[in-house]
Order: structure tokens, then C-alpha cells, then sequence
């Protein structure tokens, strides 16, 4: 029987600190001007423009510090963490981990796909889970993708567009980095969500409570350093002297065209 302890312990955790940002949120934004500049990031004389980005900004000083800030934690703690990381293990690992972790929480793509109605996509998530779980050996490397059945990532601020939800105020979350208000939100019920499956899948290989908060922890803490290790991007090294402008637009097109494909 699974011990529901530790999932409230960590959906308090997570909540507490979704109450934290928007603490932040709120602070900043009664210094944020009534109706805020919206400048087109596309220009409108250029050919095959259809659909600007709006880029919505009010909070562009807070913003911008909030980037300044996670800047020093990427190049203090990250990007030291990950150099180790590579130099210890070798590629072969590095890509079984990853797949690992992808594999885990497939469960999510199936959950955001249900939830769009989109059941190409929810059998497509479903197979990928059984065939990586079984023919991949837990996870570790991933059948699925040569059968014909790719990745197909969605999260719940997603979800919350092809909803209608739009997404509010462009917003640089702590450690997450660009974000937007919807997709803010978005990432707190993916990570609620995640945070339930590790604990019930820990659980439930692990019959000893202080193993199981010990491997939950490590796999949590394992995760993290694997998804940095995969991102490629390091803060002021785009060769822009607008950066930040670069970061921003390049976020929201991308979203813009995720949630536009659905």
C-alpha cells in the first residue's frame, strides 16, 4: 500500500513555493504601468506575415533582474554541477539517463494529450510508455522513437491554450527562466503532477520509508541536473547585445506555434 504522507509533504512543497512567485507577481504588479506598451515583434511589411507576437512586458524591470539573477545561479551552480556531470559519465549513460527520466514522465504527455482531446497523440504516449518500459529496459533507451512513435511534449500551459487561455504577461520565473503568466501556471500543475507519479512509482518499488525519501530525492535531484545538462543555451553567449529581447521573442514564438499546431 503507498504511504500518502510523502505526497502531501511534497505537493506542499511545491505548492508553497508557486505561493512565493506569486507573491513576486503581485509586488511587481502594482508598479506596472495601467496599460503597458505592446509592441509588435514582427514586422508587418515583411513577406508572409500573417501573426505578429504581441510582446506583453509590464513587468520588464523585474523581469530583466530576475534574468541578471538566474544568470549567477546558472554560472555558479549549474553549469559547475553539469561540467562534472559530463566529465564523470560517459555519453552512453548520459543518453540512458535522460531517456530514463523522459520515459517517466511520459505519463504527463499522455495526461496534457487527454486533456486536449487530442487521441492521436494519447495512444502515441501510450505506446511509447509500454514499448520503452518493456523493450527498453525501464526507460533506458527508447525503442519506441525508430517504431515510429516520437516524442511529442506537452505540458499543461499547453494545454491551458488550446483551451483559449492566453498568455498574459511575459514573466522570468526563478531558476525556470522565460515564462509567461498561463505557462507559469502550467508548470506548477506539470510539476504537482510529476511530483505524485515519482512518489507513487518510488513507493512502490521501495518498501522502506527513509529508502524511499532518499531515492526520491536522488532521482529529483538527478533530473535536474539532466535536464540542464541537456539544454544547450548559456546566458550571454547568443552574441546579441539585446539578449534579453532575443530570449523573449525566440520563448514566445515557440510557444505561440505549439500551441497553434494543436
Amino acid at each position: 500500500m503507498l504511504n500518502p504522507l510523502p505526497v502531501k509533504k511534497k505537493i506542499r512543497v511545491v505548492l508553497s513555493a508557486l505561493v512565493m512567485i506569486l507573491l513576486v507577481i503581485s509586488g511587481t504588479a502594482a508598479i506596472a504601468p495601467e496599460q503597458p506598451d505592446e509592441r509588435q515583434l514582427t514586422d508587418p511589411t515583411a513577406p508572409g506575415y500573417e501573426d505578429p507576437i504581441a510582446m506583453y512586458d509590464p513587468w520588464e524591470g523585474f523581469n530583466r533582474s530576475m534574468y541578471k539573477f538566474n544568470y549567477g545561479v546558472d554560472k555558479y551552480f549549474f553549469l559547475p554541477v553539469v561540467r562534472a556531470y559530463k566529465f564523470i559519465l560517459p555519453d552512453v549513460v548520459e543518453t540512458g539517463i535522460a531517456n530514463f527520466f523522459k520515459n517517466l514522465f511520459e505519463i504527463n504527455n499522455v495526461a496534457n494529450n487527454l486533456l486536449q482531446g487530442n487521441a492521436e497523440g494519447v495512444v502515441n504516449s501510450t505506446f511509447r510508455i509500454v514499448f520503452n518500459s518493456t523493450l527498453g529496459l525501464g526507460g533506458i533507451m527508447d525503442p519506441a522513437t525508430p517504431m515510429g512513435f516520437y516524442k511529442m511534449d506537452e505540458d499543461f500551459g499547453q494545454t491551458l491554450g488550446v483551451w483559449g487561455a492566453g498568455p498574459g504577461p511575459f514573466l522570468v520565473l526563478p531558476v525556470l527562466g522565460p515564462s509567461t503568466v498561463r505557462d507559469g501556471i502550467g508548470s506548477g500543475v506539470d510539476s504537482v503532477g510529476n511530483s505524485i507519479w515519482l512518489t507513487a512509482v518510488v513507493n512502490t518499488a521501495f518498501k522502506d520509508t527513509g529508502d524511499r525519501d532518499k531515492v526520491y530525492y536522488g532521482l529529483t535531484g538527478l533530473n535536474i541536473i539532466n535536464q540542464r545538462a541537456s539544454v544547450p543555451f548559456r546566458y550571454y553567449e547568443t552574441g546579441s547585445p539585446f539578449e534579453y529581447e532575443l530570449v523573449r521573442f525566440v520563448y514566445l514564438k515557440d510557444r505561440q506555434i505549439k500551441i497553434e499546431e494543436r
